[in-house]
């Protein structure tokens, strides 16, 4: 849940919450003050009762009360004259249907006789002006909570405004792009903090990064010579007819290294490479015709292993780097080879979007997240666990959308063209 959303979620559980609290408190305490004034006007009824039968010596008559219904019930002694007032139900005779009010009883001596006397009033018209004036306090109250809900919801939402700036700029930043994290300007404390200190931390890891690929550069670099010195040091060795079968094979191990070593070093240069920039020279490249000659420049390691080719080539032209281009086949071709069976089949299909290379294979499938990393491969492999990851590269800087997935049996490589992963 967005945080925008749980604060005015907050806000109107604790709002609605209160105003019905308060709504309440605000009812009862207006029912309590109508309950004083008809006691009031019901004690005021008793005492006219009394003062009119001591004056005139007899009960006033039940009918000649306009707004209250006094009942008269004989008994044979008072036994209790404190006043007892109730709400009831009663049945009012001049409308002639039930409705709630409130009683008085009591007990009292009328022309020298014991009666228990029972005013009763009712409490409709009260009780509508109640919720009358309910209704005209809440409701005004009601419209103010909702019209300071809505301005609230504009302000927070404009306030935040640099914060989301802040968060795209974050989201379109490239630590292998030369433009820095863009600030932003605002006029509020805690976001400009909050913008300055992802700036600085930006520039740093830009800083850092920068200084890792110039070292790893100019290690792979400084690794050239003495590799290149080494190899042709063995082959050297490797030629020389004074050397029995166990030391050729001894020496043979340590070319194999030592080539595996350099195609490493190879392949990290070419990372370098990729990751700053160096190869942006586009032009406009017939993939029709560079797969071909690619198909060509492999026909030796794909008859070697007696594999079989299958392809589906529709004409298509990019605008890319070459180079780049040509890395991108070139690894495709060569893990579709390496991780081959012998008698294996290889699939190409090349339509006017996109480019795919299916190939059978021993392995299971692989991990679609993991198979892109760099150095990663299964272990009966014996690349160096670059060549995914510079297709990948390669892809991300060309705006390619590369996917893998296994069916059927075959490891299946997709690139779409001009799709942004």
């Amino acid at each position: 849940m967005k945080l925008f959303s749980s604060y005015n979620r907050i806000l109107s559980v604790i709002t609605l919450t209160g105003l019905l609290v308060i709504g309440f408190l605000f009812y009862q305490m207006l029912g309590q003050y109508l309950n004083r004034q008809i006691e009031d006007h019901l004690y005021e009824e008793l005492l006219e009762v009394r003062d009119f039968a001591h004056v005139k010596n007899i009960l006033p008559s039940p009918d000649g009360f306009d707004d209250v219904i006094v009942e008269y019930k004989k008994i044979k002694k008072l036994e209790d004259q404190r006043k007892f007032f109730a709400d009831t139900n009663f049945y009012n005779p001049k409308k002639k249907h039930q409705e709630s009010g409130r009683y008085l009883m009591t007990q009292m001596v009328l022309n020298g006789q014991p009666y228990e006397l029972k005013i009763i009033a009712s409490k409709f018209e009260r009780k509508e002006q109640i919720k009358s004036i309910v209704l005209i306090i809440l409701l005004p109250v009601v419209v103010l909570l909702l019209i300071l809900w809505l301005v609230n919801r504009v302000l927070i939402r404009k306030m935040w405004i640099p914060f989301r700036q802040i968060l795209t700029n974050i989201k379109a930043f490239n630590i292998n792009q030369e433009e820095v994290f863009k600030p932003i300007e605002t006029n509020i404390d805690e976001f400009r903090e909050l913008n300055n200190a992802v700036l600085d931390v930006s520039l740093k890891v830009k800083s850092d990064y920068k200084e890792i690929k110039l070292f790893t550069e100019n290690a792979s670099h400084e690794m050239m010579t003495p590799l290149a010195v080494i190899n042709s040091k063995l082959d050297t060795m490797l030629q020389s007819n004074t050397l029995n079968k166990e030391e050729s094979e001894i020496l043979a191990d340590l070319y194999k290294a030592t080539s595996k070593l350099t195609k490493l070093n190879q392949s990290l240069l070419l990372l370098v490479k990729i990751d700053n920039n160096q190869l942006q020279d586009k032009e406009e490249i017939d993939l029709e015709a560079l797969l071909y000659e690619r198909m060509n420049y492999f026909q030796d390691f794909i008859q070697k292993r007696n594999l079989s080719v299958n392809t589906e080539i529709s004409k298509l032209s990019i605008y890319a780097n070459r180079s780049m281009v040509e890395m991108l086949m070139n690894n495709l071709f060569s893990n579709a080879i390496r991780h081959n069976y012998v008698g294996g089949m290889i699939k190409i299909v090349l339509t006017p979007c996109s480019l795919q290379f299916s190939n059978t294979s021993t392995q299971a499938c692989l991990d679609p997240v993991k198979i892109f990393e760099r150095f990663y491969k299964d272990h009966a492999s014996e690349g160096t666990g670059l060549g995914l990851a510079i297709l990948k590269q390669v892809c991300l800087r060309q705006s390619y959308l590369l996917t893998y997935d296994y069916q059927e049996g075959q490891h299946r490589f997709k690139i779409e063209f001009n799709k942004p992963q």
